[in-house]
């Protein structure tokens, strides 16, 4: 588990196709390697991989195809600088949410503007995502996390803090680029467990006769046994 708060920027120094995936070393000095071990996760740009060799400031990791065909990775080269987190420790603060490293969805940068001393970004937003994203939510960017100050039917706007921009790669943000985009996982799990809450009451309306289709749903027996209320 991840928490979206960036440690160190690094570079990919080699990236080899092997097969149908890729082997990929980033060098990273600015990047704590004195609790880094092989097998370890670390996120690279959102994207979590394991660790499976490392020697001084570099680490090496393998893409599998799954990694390659639904990531920025897909047209991944020597030489591109990515944002990197290791893997949150029981002791760590979350200092932005919680981040999985498994990307939902690809995003395309369509506008970058400074006004007042902040950054305003628009990204594309897929509709398989759609759902997930709200005002003032939290969602990943690149392995960021952010707030979400605008949402439309297709788009989102980011709002940047200067600090954001000297500690990330969003200072190397530019329209036409493509961002890994991660959801709020919260989102999904309730999503799931109203599926379910709504096939149980369809079913049981059903076979019983007991349930009228009007009755599923978010209620206050959901919130309760739910640990909301």
């Amino acid at each position: 588990m991840f928490t979206g708060i960036i440690e160190a920027l690094g570079t990919v120094t080699s990236f080899r196709k092997n097969g149908s995936g890729a082997v990929m070393t980033v060098h990273a000095s600015g990047l704590d390697f004195s609790d880094v071990k092989i097998g370890d996760s670390i996120a690279c740009n959102g994207v979590c991989v394991t660790v499976t060799s490392f020697a001084g400031a570099s680490f090496t990791a393998d893409l599998s195809s799954e990694t390659l065909s639904c990531t920025s990775f897909k047209n991944g080269s020597p030489g591109k600088k990515i944002n990197l987190e290791k893997a949150m420790s029981v002791s760590g603060r979350m200092g932005g949410h919680i981040v999985q490293g498994h990307v939902d969805a690809i995003g395309e940068i369509l506008s970058v503007s400074d006004r007042d001393g902040v950054r305003e970004v628009w990204i594309t937003l897929q509709p398989e995502i759609a759902r997930y994203v709200v005002h003032k939510g939290s969602i990943t960017v690149d392995g960021i996390s952010l707030t979400v100050n605008e949402v439309l039917e297709d788009r989102f706007r980011l709002t940047l803090i200067p600090h954001t921009g000297s500690v990330t790669t969003v200072s190397d943000w530019t329209p036409g680029m493509t961002v890994n985009l991660e959801a709020d996982i919260l989102g999904r799990y309730v999503e799931r467990l109203l599926f379910f809450r709504d096939n149980e009451a369809s079913l049981s309306s059903k076979d019983k006769g007991s349930r009228s289709a009007g009755k599923t749903g978010i209620t206050e027996e959901f919130l309760l046994a739910h640990g909301f209320l």
